[in-house]
């Protein structure tokens, strides 16, 4: 959980700030995994925070929000144009890629358990 809290406070992901009037804060929780190695033993223990998204009301709390992802036909289309052509293949990962977009919208959401910096604040 604190390398989860520490990347997401690297990246300048939020600010704490009061909650504005009328405003309504999106609880949030701890998602955890186990990432198992190619050997089958425990490699290590994960932590993802996630937002209660389904809380929110469309229209009121939130309007078109998306990720962009490419869709499983538009993947295998291009492998197999990389196959017919010969083209060399990369393959690379971008840790926490859905930091680094950009969001349009103020949302609000409470502080996570545990790591509470100022009380008030969200």
């Amino acid at each position: 959980m604190i390398a989860e809290m520490q990347a997401l406070e690297h990246s300048g992901t939020w600010e704490l700030v009061p909650l504005p009037h009328g405003k309504r804060p999106v609880g949030c929780r701890w998602v955890y995994a186990i990432k198992v190695g190619p050997d089958g033993i425990v490699d290590r223990l994960k932590a993802k925070l996630v937002a209660e998204g389904y809380t929110q009301i469309y229209g009121l709390d939130f309007s078109d929000i998306f990720s962009l992802v490419a869709k499983i036909p538009t993947v295998r289309l291009f492998l197999v144009m990389a196959a017919i052509r010969h083209w060399p293949l990369h393959q690379l990962d971008i840790k926490n890629v859905f930091l680094h977009g950009d969001l349009d919208e103020e949302i609000y959401m409470e502080q996570p358990l545990g790591f509470v910096a100022r009380g008030s604040l969200v």
